[in-house]
């Protein structure tokens, strides 16, 4: 594992610096960094995502347990380094940001992963955490989980549940297709530069079975509901709604269960289609 010294050295050597405006904040603890690795389980064979790799010290430790790395790095200075001294050691670095826009994962990415099972292993940078993190649990099933270090207020929306001040429309989503879990909180010290927020680790495990039917559609249908999160259901839906059982149109969204939601998505999806025919 790389050192905060040999992180600054190989930065020096590519005439490189910590750009804050694509929110380079390197994890220079390596009990973390194997501790992300180890929670992740992937191993020898395995295809890995890694988002922001940096002067590639997680990707070194995924490459020492035999994974097949697909990097994403947005800095054409770090791509530089990291193909030069990991390229080809079953390991691909995809140049340019990992998202062609908030709906939608580069195509770049996508050949690289080659449509194959794979999991998602990085510390994220902040402003791409989200926007991706939901794009491939919601249009990417070949995802099969995600382990990274994010901001904790991030975290703590993916895990959160109803009637929690940070229960909201990726809550649901995640609570449909994955298991959520907090693995830490990561002290700004943990990173160099020391960030202004503190981080977390968490993971997000696909659900064998889904609890949707249509996550790309759940998601929207979520944002429209907590939009209005303090109005009534029935003042946002109408009072006409198809209530599912134990669903009334006096309740507020964040009360409901991921799985209420569903069922209300479903209902109101049917009803519609019912009074177009």
């Amino acid at each position: 594992m790389q050192s905060l010294t040999e992180i600054k050295a190989l930065l020096a050597q590519a005439g490189q610096s910590p750009k804050k405006a694509l929110g380079q904040n390197f994890l220079i603890d390596a009990n973390l960094v194997r501790k992300l690795i180890d929670a992740s389980g992937v191993g020898e064979g395995d295809v890995v995502l890694e988002v922001g790799p940096g002067t590639g010290t997680l990707t070194e430790g995924l490459l020492a347990r035999g994974c097949e790395v697909v990097a994403s790095e947005l800095d054409d200075g770090l791509c530089d380094l990291l193909t030069e001294r990991l390229e080809g050691h079953r390991c691909t670095i995809v140049r340019g940001d990992c998202l062609a826009s908030k709906r939608a994962i580069s195509n770049d990415v996508l050949r690289a992963l080659a449509g194959r099972p794979f999991t998602l292993v990085a510390n994220l940078p902040y402003h791409a955490a989200t926007p991706l993190m939901l794009r491939l649990m919601t249009a990417h099933a070949e995802c099969k989980a995600q382990f990274v270090t994010v901001q904790r207020e991030v975290a703590e929306r993916l895990c959160a549940g109803p009637g929690i001040r940070a229960y909201g429309s990726v809550s649901v989503v995640a609570g449909a297709v994955c298991e959520a879990r907090m693995l830490g909180v990561l002290a700004p010290s943990c990173f160099w530069p020391r960030p202004e927020v503190t981080s977390a680790m968490m993971s997000l495990v696909r659900r064998s079975t889904s609890l949707t039917a249509d996550a790309e559609d759940l998601a929207e249908f979520c944002q429209r509901l907590f939009s209005s999160r303090r109005k009534q259901l029935g003042s946002v839906l109408g009072r006409d709604a198809n209530w599912p059982q134990g669903v009334s149109p006096t309740d507020r969204v964040e009360v409901l269960t991921p799985v209420q939601i569903e069922q209300l998505r479903c209902n109101v999806r049917e009803q519609r289609a019912a009074e177009d025919c």
